[in-house]
């Protein structure tokens, strides 16, 4: 029986989710929801349904795991305790600072609904985060230090979006050379934030918006740019659609610790073409464990942490054994 998968939300991200479970042979892509008319929704799977996102309710009998697409900013922290309530779900909230608080409303939602809620699964937080777990449980003496970029962040793009007065944007996230290594020569340097990266964002705004409030907008907004040194550049929509379209990604998880006398550093690196393709895939295989924890009775609300990493894979156990350990 395969794994009947709905998509709330067709955009960048909902588009990779698609691809991700087209290749996965344990997987049915079921439907998507969306806000938009679904008649002027047009999906690349043939024959897969497309409905208003108020029509989820009445379909909680035909999706086993209800991935969501939506944007951190304002999308999830409504949808994700909404959607929780009705499916298992899967998502990837990604504003760090709020990730406590996001928890705990879709945890009340899920276990009220006895269903399966997998938040901040995609790669920031999410696999990231497992790398700076994993590395802080055999260096407990050390610092952690995590690089974004050099790429498109969807969340921070998202973001700038939101702002009044802007038609499209995106935003470059710049990893400071300098500061990496530094890092890596295991010399556990104090960084900031600002001194690790740089931020870049790329405007289109509309006809007779504010450029100055456009900018202070951008620039002082908590959690995203508050607190690093952020350029904005103001560009026309042709100027976009030849040079801003395309999303690369990436970046590093590094460890630098000791044992006695001796220095260790820790790396897992990312270089991504597409930030929302590798996204969807991994929002992909958290679904695939989500539907199995729901089948193992285990309820509410769970992160990267509490996720056995068996359960990412189509493969059974004794396959992982043979093959892989």
């Amino acid at each position: 029986m395969k794994i009947r998968i709905g998509v709330a939300g067709y955009g960048n991200i909902g588009k990779g989710v698609e691809k991700a479970v087209l290749q996965s042979p344990d997987m049915e892509f079921a439907a998507v929801f969306t806000r938009r008319d679904p008649q002027n929704v047009k999906i690349s799977a043939p024959g897969v349904p497309v409905y208003a996102l108020d029509e989820a309710e009445c379909m909680t009998g035909d999706i086993d795991v209800m991935i969501l697409c939506g944007g951190s900013a304002t999308d999830l922290p409504e949808q994700g305790p909404r959607l929780a309530a009705l499916f298992n779900t899967v998502d990837s909230f990604d504003t760090h600072a709020k990730i406590p608080e996001y928890f705990d409303k879709v945890n009340k939602a899920a276990i009220g609904a006895g269903t399966t809620a997998v938040i901040s699964a995609g790669w920031d937080p999410g696999l990231f985060s497992m790398m700076r777990m994993l590395s802080g449980a055999v260096l407990p003496n050390g610092s952690d230090y995590t690089f974004w970029g050099p790429g498109v962040s969807q969340g921070h793009s998202d973001a700038i979006r939101r702002v009044a007065g802007v038609k499209n944007a995106v935003q470059y996230t710049m990893p400071v050379e300098a500061a990496i290594n530094e890092v890596r020569s295991g010399s556990a340097p104090s960084l900031t934030s600002r001194q690790k990266h740089t931020r870049e964002c790329y405007v289109v705004p509309k006809d007779g918006a504010d450029l100055a409030e456009i900018e202070r907008g951008i620039k002082n907004m908590p959690n995203y740019f508050a607190e690093y040194d952020t350029t904005v550049r103001f560009i026309t929509e042709d100027e976009f659609l030849k040079s801003h379209t395309k999303m690369p990604h990436g970046g590093f998880v590094l460890r630098s610790g000791s044992t006695g006398g001796s220095k260790h550093v820790v790396e897992f690196s990312l270089k991504l073409d597409s930030n929302p393709e590798f996204t969807g895939a991994v929002l992909a295989a958290y679904a695939r464990a989500a539907e199995r924890m729901d089948r193992e009775g285990l309820r509410g609300a769970k992160t990267v942490f509490d996720v056995p990493i068996a359960y990412l894979s189509a493969k059974d156990g004794e396959t992982l054994r043979r093959e892989m350990l």
